[in-house]
């Protein structure tokens, strides 16, 4: 049975917690991990580059010159993408879709194995509780230095908490997330993962059937 350290609110340990072996011993298997992660950033990705092709840009409703006898070429519309200031043929559009699908059973079994990944690394801690009645950045703090973590970590909760959130967004490369929002990219991204007891409940809940 694979376990991880316990600490309660005040960074004291409190010896060590069992791990459910469905979740945290996993054999890990890199490729399905890395679709599920490319699948995330595909949708995550947001499309800003937008070009205006000659229906979109403004003007150029006339035809510039007539015809025939004036020695020139023949032009219909200033908006033409020959025309300085007229459309763009080919640019890249807001309309573009770069959303990948992956079912939910991948997803789940990939979270898996990053879980187990970081238990097998002693990278996952728990801790008792994790309550804050106020907005308290230097309690955060304090705890981190306790139970000595300095590189990115990532606290799972139960459920967002406002408090737990506001004092955690001040300090650099720590993180909060919700159980039921875990996912792959975000435990890949950071170097220890502390759970609230509450919280591994929470993800039995959702995610074993």
């Amino acid at each position: 049975m694979i376990k991880a350290k316990l600490y309660n609110q005040q960074g004291e340990d409190k010896g060590e917690v069992n791990l459910k072996p469905e979740i945290f011993e996993v054999a890990v298997k890199q490729d399905l991990v890395h679709q599920v992660v490319i699948a995330l950033l595909a949708n995550r990705r947001q499309i800003l580059a937008h070009t205006k092709d000659k229906s979109e840009v403004r003007g150029g409703g006339r035809k510039p010159w007539k015809q025939k006898g004036t020695g020139r070429a023949r032009h219909g519309s200033i908006r033409s993408p020959l025309w300085k200031g007229g459309g763009v043929t080919f640019g890249p559009t807001n309309q573009r879709n770069f959303t990948k699908q992956v079912n939910k059973k991948m997803r789940v079994k990939a979270l898996f194995m990053v879980l187990s990944d970081k238990a097998k690394d002693s990278a996952i801690l728990v801790m008792e509780k994790f309550e804050l009645p106020e907005i308290k950045t230097k309690q955060i703090v304090e705890l981190l230095k306790k139970i000595k973590l300095e590189k990115k970590v990532l606290f799972v909760i139960e459920k967002m908490d406002e408090n737990i959130a506001c004092s955690i967004k001040n300090i650099p490369k720590i993180d909060v997330i919700s159980a039921d929002s875990l996912n792959v990219y975000d435990l890949i991204n950071s170097n220890h993962v502390v759970f609230t007891k509450d919280a591994l409940k929470k993800i039995e809940e959702v995610y074993i059937k």
